[in-house]
């Protein structure tokens, strides 16, 4: 790649500006997948397997995708045509998810509606992880080392506001547009949750377009030994050895920041498939039927939102720490108080006390803030910048692998040992953040790779 110039505040923002549509699809899903499960008849143990198609998908696909895109140049350049593919089949699902009951009826009648709906999360999941992880890379690709933190506090900010709007999205079509959460018919979506999802399509597809016509890419610096090199190692093979050989020589504040993100995520996940089934709990309705549990269904999307508007504000602080303080230090404390955010969801009892969730939720919008930018700024200095989308996508395992784990068996295990409590179960999210805080301490100060 050409040497990196540094660029202006507002071409980053339109680098980066595509990561508000990507969060509508991550924020819509992850407010509402474990209710929309609900709501088409599966049972509180069953959801933890139904979200196994995030992390599995990620698995799979990012690695691949961003090996591929480290080989890619084409009209659109290196990174963008995924961007663009990949904005395209998400918009999609989007619009077929709030119709899983529909469709199910359709193409399964004989079995339960709840397994398009995981179908469609398959296709989704997959199409957004064919956007988002080169957007990582894009990052190290355009910014100089000095000015990457900035660009990825920049992403945080754009997760952060296209996540508020998509968590407040049912609420407000609910309490100020004044649009009906009754199902039109049985193991149905409520309208406001349908209608939020057909919105979150058409900001999906904007967003990335935006970014896709905005922003040029910088061309290999001998683009004759590029297609050379490419055209020797195509096909599947050479893709895999190329992500083996990666694995295998991971440079060590990779392996270091493995752990952290390890433990961190497993706490998200912890969360994500819980907390908005939680939060009904709390209110005192633990049946999908009733205006109580949609009422707390409806506020655990608000607290989403809150927790991604000071994601969003949390950013602007992360860009000017980033600069001057010790990165390692900066995750640390962020991952605390996201880690006693969720810890205290077990001294929150009952409807009125609400208000309390958000500030719960708000502890966490800050660890989110810095989950989602400082371990890629520690980490792209470390890494050979031929090889930064591959490297970006094997890291992606270390978010996956607890995901995975989290899926197949934590469903079990809340039952076994928690006797089926959704908020023991998201408290104990809270705990893996505050390992992950710990394990920081043995990741290295910041090394810069070999080119």
């Amino acid at each position: 790649m050409k040497p990196q110039r540094p660029l202006s505040l507002p071409a980053i923002w339109n680098m980066s500006f595509g990561f508000l549509g990507i969060q509508f699809g991550w924020g819509l899903q992850m407010a509402n997948m474990s209710p929309i499960y609900k709501y088409l008849g599966a049972a509180d143990d069953q959801i933890a397997k139904l979200w196994l198609a995030a992390p599995l998908t990620g698995f799979l696909i990012q690695p691949i995708i961003g090996a591929m895109s480290d080989r890619t140049w084409g009209p659109l350049g290196r990174r963008r045509p995924y961007f663009l593919v990949g904005a395209i089949l998400s918009s999609l699902a989007l619009l077929l998810m709030p119709n899983s009951g529909s469709l199910a009826h359709w193409l399964m009648p004989n079995l339960p509606k709840f397994y398009m709906a995981a179908g469609l999360l398959w296709i989704l999941d997959a199409s957004i992880n064919v956007s988002m992880e080169p957007f990582r890379a894009f990052v190290a690709d355009k910014l100089p080392p000095e000015q990457r933190g900035v660009g990825f506090a920049m992403q945080s900010f754009f997760i952060g506001v296209g996540a508020v709007v998509a968590g407040l999205l049912p609420y407000l079509l609910r309490h100020w547009f004044h649009v009906s959460s009754d199902a039109d018919g049985a193991n149905a979506l409520p309208t406001n949750v349908k209608i939020s999802f057909y919105i979150g399509a058409a900001a999906f597809i904007s967003a990335v377009l935006w970014t896709v016509f905005s922003t040029k890419e910088n061309p290999p610096e001998n683009l004759d030994e590029f297609r050379r090199q490419k055209a020797e190692s195509r096909g599947l093979t050479p893709l895999l050895k190329e992500i083996a050989g990666a694995l295998a020589n991971m440079p060590r504040t990779m392996w270091r920041l493995a752990v952290v993100q390890f433990f961190t995520w497993l706490g998200l996940f912890c969360m994500w498939l819980h907390f908005s089934n939680a939060v009904p709990v709390i209110f005192g309705s633990s049946d999908s039927n009733a205006d109580l549990f949609k009422r707390g269904a409806e506020w655990a999307g608000v607290c989403y939102a809150i927790k991604d508007a000071v994601t969003f504000l949390a950013a602007f602080g992360l860009m000017a720490v980033a600069r001057k303080m010790d990165r390692r230090l900066v995750h640390g404390i962020c991952l605390v108080v996201g880690g006693v955010g969720l810890l205290s969801l077990g001294f929150i009892h009952g409807e009125e006390q609400k208000y309390l969730l958000l500030g719960a939720l708000a502890l966490g919008g800050v660890a989110w803030a810095s989950i989602l930018s400082m371990p890629y700024a520690i980490l792209s200095g470390s890494l050979p910048t031929a090889r930064v989308g591959v490297y970006m996508g094997i890291f992606n395992f270390f978010i996956v692998l607890p995901e995975i784990l989290a899926a197949l068996f934590f469903g079990d295990l809340v039952k076994t040992y928690l006797h089926g409590n959704l908020v023991h179960a998201v408290m104990a999210g809270g705990v893996c953040m505050l390992i992950a805080a710990v394990a920081l301490c043995w990741v290295p100060a910041e090394e810069r790779a070999a080119a």
